[in-house]
């Protein structure tokens, strides 16, 4: 048996998205294997990010200053907002530096099975944002849920009669996906959004 501690850390662990018991048991023992190295060094990060992690009170992400460095870039282009549900899917697009404008994130998406209801995100402050101007295009890049589609609908309906352009990310066919390998919904959607060859 390992000592209260060492379950504690373990315990821990196994609470972190993508990490159960099992996966969090050889973990802690990489890490007390290399405790000289990678856990002080991952103990030191933790540590410093403890103390200065903040939400930026412009678009929700969160980084270590307020506005953060993605809202305090002059290089990014103020025109184009992409709307988000969560701060992951924030990173994972601007990890793949294919848009160069700002973002928002909503914070969840509508639900009525869970109760989440427009008061609950941070819909209200998008609106806000795009109603002081500056901005020409809103990108909605909701999951493909039925709730996130939701969301997305609710917030078009929300922005319709201002002046900016919405829009959505495609969906459908991956890149080198097989047909047989599919679900329905990204079928039917691709069904959906076919376009003229050529």
């Amino acid at each position: 048996m390992a000592s209260q501690e060492i379950e504690t850390l373990t315990s821990a662990l196994s609470r972190l998205p993508g990490l159960g018991p099992r996966s969090a048991r050889r973990a802690v023992l990489w890490l007390i294997k290399r405790r000289e190295t990678s856990l002080v060094q991952l103990l030191d990060a933790l540590a410093a990010v403890r103390g200065t992690l903040v939400e930026c009170g412009t678009c929700g992400n969160v980084d270590t200053s307020d506005p953060c460095g993605i809202c305090a870039d002059p290089r990014r282009d103020s025109r184009a907002l992409c709307v988000v549900e969560d701060v992951a899917d924030l990173w994972a697009l601007d990890r793949a530096r294919l848009f160069a404008g700002r973002y928002h994130v909503l914070g969840g998406r509508l639900s009525a099975l869970e109760g989440i209801r427009p008061e609950d995100l941070s819909i209200g402050p998008l609106i806000e944002r795009v109603r002081a101007g500056g901005i020409d295009e809103v990108v909605l890049a909701m999951n493909a849920t039925l709730e996130g589609q939701t969301t997305a609908h609710y917030i078009a309906e929300r922005l319709e009669g201002l002046p900016v352009r919405i829009t959505q990310l495609a969906h459908g066919l991956p890149v080198g996906g097989e047909l047989d390998y599919l679900d329905e919904g990204t079928l039917a959607q691709a069904l959906r959004a076919r376009r003229p060859v050529g």
